[in-house]
């Protein structure tokens, strides 16, 4: 397996690397901790193959979510059979987490830390860069719908 660990800060980096599929992944919570809603969009050739958004918790953090959507992208990936994936999220914690740069501290995470190295593993290529969040728009969008759906939810 060759595990990339690129990770890119700089608003205008470019990566060396051509990916045919690109997983975007974004989480919030309202509160934190409160309600997660976790969202993420896979491309393929820059159309979008599949998306997906749902409440992972009623009471959990924000790196929580984020980790969420990570692990339920990275699922539907190797669900589709792709070996060859670049994953770009604005969360560096995550980033950096699972690229080794930084520990993981957090006993709520490190569960979920060892499910996404786990999935990690599947792929034969994976690369991580962290975004600016104004460049993850569809994925954060769809973190928000969740959580407007529980708002909705309880409302009635």
């Amino acid at each position: 397996m060759h595990f990339n660990m690129f990770t890119s800060i700089k608003a205008n980096a470019k990566l060396d690397v051509d990916m045919k599929h690109i997983l975007m992944f974004d989480g919030g919570s309202r509160g934190n901790p409160g309600v997660c809603g976790s969202g993420f969009v896979l491309y393929e050739n820059n159309t979008i193959i599949a998306q997906d958004a749902r409440v992972v918790s009623r009471k959990n953090t924000n790196n929580y979510a984020e980790y969420m959507a990570l692990i339920i992208g990275l699922i539907k990936a190797k669900s589709l059979n792709i070996k060859h994936l670049l994953v770009k999220g604005d969360s560096q914690l995550v980033i950096n987490q699972v690229t080794g740069k930084y520990k993981v501290n957090s006993d709520n995470l490190k569960p979920l830390y060892k499910d996404a190295i786990t999935l990690i593993n599947y792929f034969d290529i994976i690369t991580f860069e962290h975004i600016k969040r104004d460049l993850n728009k569809v994925a954060d969008k769809l973190a928000n719908d969740a959580m407007d759906a529980n708002d909705a939810m309880d409302t009635n």
